[in-house]
């Protein structure tokens, strides 16, 4: 029999397995999608646990949803998470959110994670301060022609917290995102936002 074989024998009256010597123990390959640095589940978390403690509210459950299947465990954003938490009115996460899309780092399922968290934010309650982040987020990104997939929806977000027509920056309209952008913006400054 070969080394690590299960053998079996089933007698009349007893049923019985054994087992031989040397089987190999498993080994669980982690397969972790939260960032890393300042992005990392354990940063999302250590400053989750500060916002909580200086804002004084109750704090919810942020820990990743996992999946564990054949030798493999997958570790799930944390930001998953988080904008759940924006969308039931967490102040603490709303700060996390917009950080977030404030970032310019590359993380996986990063384009889906910032859409999220922009939608989410336009259904938030946001202070005066918060809101001027994020136009100056938004419109930093129009005026570099930085048009990234989540742009559609960080310019609903700025047109439902409102700005200003002078806040929108002319732009060099040769790159076709830009000029459509610019465009939204212009016709949602006419028309009161």
């Amino acid at each position: 029999m070969e080394r690590g074989a299960v053998a079996a024998r089933i007698g009349k009256s007893d049923e019985r397995i054994t087992r031989t010597q040397g089987i190999p123990r498993c080994h669980l390959e982690i397969i972790d999608y939260n960032g890393e640095g300042r992005w990392s589940r354990a940063e999302i978390l250590g400053r989750y646990t500060c916002y909580v403690a200086e804002i004084g509210i109750v704090p919810r459950d942020l820990s990743p949803r996992e999946h564990a299947e054949r030798g493999r465990r997958w570790v799930y954003p944390v930001m998953m998470k988080v904008i759940d938490g924006i969308e039931a009115g967490d102040l603490a996460c709303v700060r996390i959110g917009i950080e977030f899309i404030e970032e310019d780092a590359k993380f996986p399922f990063g384009k889906t994670l910032k859409s999220n968290t922009a939608r989410a934010l336009r259904r938030a309650r946001l202070s005066n301060e918060q809101k001027q982040r994020i136009r100056q987020r938004v419109f930093g990104l129009l005026l570099a022609g930085h048009i990234p997939y989540e742009y559609r929806e960080y310019a609903r977000l700025v047109r439902k917290i409102g700005f200003e027509a002078s806040e929108v920056p002319a732009v060099d309209v040769s790159n076709p995102y830009v000029a459509r952008f610019r465009s939204y913006f212009e016709q949602a400054a006419g028309s009161g936002n």
